[in-house]
């Protein structure tokens, strides 16, 4: 790591101060915790290596798919939730070129198959009197157990995330923008957030986002933090900068906890899958390497990007984003 990162990780220690949080396994709401036990291949720091299985659906059967392009997948447990869910298990997803638009399937294991919801898209590129759009995508849903509530984070246009509000997860209420790029000093996009409990010692928060941040014409990691899920501040400097993985960008993170410590989760513009440890406090920048490698053949050809990981009868998921941009589709993995 550089001197001039450890010298603004510095300054973030000091404003957060010391101290470790517990946890073990992979944090989701409503999907088990993951452990390594059982497998067979380990990745860095004892993560499981995935394995393609198959896809949750038939993209080209589906009634919505107006771009023949889906992405960024996030799947999320129901069954101790919501009386009477659809399925056990919602996935969410979406187009990312216009209309694009947030998708529902259910299904009742996470080794599928899954059934699209028939009324898709749940939230469009268009919601007045709220905004207008040319699409929007990137769906991400948290439970909040406090107020028996689902939070969905979406982007449209690329330069704002908004959210909205749901009890049923298919019925939303528009809440507003969270995240701008007026938020992040020089940034032209900030986009793809994904938001986890997780509590940073010194901050007083109980959330936290990973998103991407356009500066400098690079695309890197940024995270912020937040009390309720709606207001939020942000640390103007990259959690995770892509020259150290030997990447120009990154993209589609994603929280794990594992071994005592928190990491990020990111692809990047090799189409591999990276594992970068930033601590509980997120004043850490250690970049384990690969964590899993793109298919050369379909649907990968070549990249895998924006996992959701959850654990279903004691097997460990991984549904991502998988192919070539303007051909992408959403595919699964299981641990081995």
């Amino acid at each position: 790591m550089s001197e001039p990162l450890l010298d603004r990780r510095g300054l973030l220690r000091a404003a957060v101060g010391a101290g470790v949080a517990g946890g073990l396994g992979l944090a989701l709401p409503g999907v088990a915790t993951a452990t390594v036990a059982g497998a067979s291949a380990l990745g860095p720091a004892g993560f499981p290596t995935y394995q393609y299985v198959g896809t949750p659906f038939n993209k080209a059967s589906l009634r919505y798919n107006p771009t023949n392009e889906l992405i960024f997948p996030c799947i999320r447990g129901m069954y101790d939730k919501i009386a009477s869910p659809l399925g056990r298990y919602y996935l969410y997803y979406a187009p990312h070129d216009a209309p694009g638009g947030i998708c529902l399937a259910y299904g009742n294991s996470l080794g599928g198959p899954f059934t699209e919801y028939p009324n898709n898209p749940v939230i469009s590129r268009t919601w007045s009197p709220h905004y207008s759009v040319s699409h929007v995508s990137s769906p991400h849903m948290l439970w909040n157990p406090a107020n028996r509530q689902f939070y969905m984070y979406f982007h449209g246009e690329n330069n704002t995330t908004r959210m909205a509000w749901s009890t049923d997860g298919v019925r939303f209420t528009y809440h507003g923008t969270v995240l701008h790029t007026g938020l992040i000093p020089g940034a032209t996009e900030t986009s793809y957030a994904r938001v986890f409990e997780h509590a940073v010692p010194g901050l007083g928060n109980k959330y936290v986002m990973v998103f991407m941040g356009v500066t400098g014409g690079t695309r890197k990691i940024f995270w912020g933090w937040s009390s309720n899920g709606k207001d939020w501040q942000f640390d103007p400097t990259p959690l995770v900068t892509p020259s150290l993985d030997g990447q120009r960008d990154l993209s589609g993170p994603t929280l794990v906890k594992r071994n005592g410590t928190t990491y990020v989760v990111y692809h990047g513009g090799s189409g591999n899958m990276f594992l970068t440890e930033v601590g509980n406090a997120f004043d850490r920048e250690v970049h384990l390497g690969v964590l899993h490698r793109p298919l050369t053949g379909a649907p990968d050809n070549g990249r895998s990007a924006a996992p959701s990981f959850g654990t279903d009868g004691g097997v460990e998921y991984m549904f991502y984003e998988a192919g070539q941009r303007s051909g992408s589709t959403i595919a699964v993995a299981r641990a081995v």
